[in-house]
């Protein structure tokens, strides 16, 4: 088996998505884990843990950020037009896009 720098490219890509989809689980555990205890810190560091490993997959997925950032527009704004329910609720999906919007400029 292969190890480090003496891994060919595609099976050390293969490696590091393994990781990342772990990587991600490991996130989302502890998110619930957080929203249970009610830490702020946790919370925070586990939805910026989700955040970076999905660009991050997305990258060795061969998506470079700014798809993923128009994809993630095409998906608020579907969300808005579907008026999905967190957006019909609170409009949670506009306000994200906004941001999103005017962080760009």
């Amino acid at each position: 088996m292969f190890s480090g720098d003496n891994e060919p490219g595609i099976a050390k890509n293969i490696r590091i998505v393994e990781w990342l989809k772990a990587d991600l689980i490991t996130s989302v555990s502890a998110l619930y884990k957080g929203m249970l205890r009610g830490s702020e810190e946790k919370l925070l560091e586990a939805l910026s843990g989700i955040i970076v490993t999905c660009y991050v997959l997305g990258r060795r997925m061969g998506y470079n950020f700014s798809k993923i950032d128009v994809a993630v527009e095409v998906k608020l704004r579907q969300g808005i037009e579907d008026e999905h329910e967190v957006e019909k609720w609170h409009g949670d999906l506009s306000m994200l896009l906004a941001y999103l919007v005017d962080r760009k400029r």
